[in-house]
């Protein structure tokens, strides 16, 4: 196995990262028009294109600012090419957020809006990371030595942790929780929550198998935007913890 795993197009290289996230992208949003069939929408077709607008924005924002964050000491080297063409899915899902509910204060939608974007999420995610581990250590997605039976030679001789396949068998293991609880009552917008939690407490730990770079208090921007996370839905964390007591 080399990575990264590439092929010619009419002399040109062509990396299978950029087919997946293509495919991750395309499918998630044809998923999420399937299953929006099945459902009686409170949010009005109009609504939802500012919204995912917002979301979208923010998203490539948000991507951008907390890539460059992860690594503290360059960041005044920093020119727009490599602030635009570095990002982290953890911070696209964090400005995503604040785009979206800058959005819907500005358009008035009061309601919550997440819960029908979990399921495409997860397989978009799942999608894209196929393409991240496809680049072995050529992108930052990949992990630190270790000396367990988990682990791979991507690329430059030495046995890492594949963090890129870690994160897709917890995308399926996610899938799976959320297809069986699909029909449980649950709070609107609460399956959107959770979902965010418990994506960002994996990121929060994988972080620690990861090569990363301190941004304050020995924490990773990712570490961070996770905690912010914590804390943004923390009321919600305390009813499902006090709901499970």
């Amino acid at each position: 196995m080399t990575f990264p795993f590439q092929f010619d197009f009419f002399g040109d290289t062509v990396y299978f990262h950029f087919i997946f996230e293509t495919l991750a992208f395309i499918i998630g949003v044809r998923l999420y028009y399937y299953l929006k069939k099945g459902i009686v929408d409170a949010i009005s077709e109009i609504d939802r294109l500012w919204i995912m607008l917002g979301a979208m924005l923010g998203a490539f924002v948000g991507s951008r600012v907390i890539a460059m964050l992860e690594n503290p000491s360059e960041i005044m080297q920093q020119t727009w090419l490599i602030f635009y063409q570095n990002k982290t899915v953890a911070g696209g899902f964090l400005g995503g957020l604040f785009g979206v509910e800058l959005m819907k204060k500005i358009i008035g939608v009061k309601t919550a809006s997440g819960d029908i974007y979990v399921i495409p999420i997860i397989v978009a995610l799942f999608i894209g990371r196929i393409g991240c581990f496809s680049m072995g250590v050529a992108e930052t997605t990949y992990g630190i030595e270790t000396t367990t039976i988990f682990g791979m030679d991507l690329g430059d001789g030495k046995s890492r942790h594949p963090v890129a396949l870690y994160e897709m068998a917890y995308m399926i293991v996610l899938f799976i929780v959320f297809r069986i609880t699909q029909y449980k009552a649950m709070m609107n917008g609460d399956r959107f929550k959770l979902f965010m939690v418990l994506y960002f407490l994996y990121r929060f730990l994988i972080e620690f198998l990861k090569p990363y770079h301190p941004l304050f208090l020995g924490l990773s921007s990712i570490q961070w935007s996770a905690l912010f996370i914590f804390a943004y839905y923390y009321t919600f964390i305390l009813r499902q913890i006090r709901y499970a007591q």
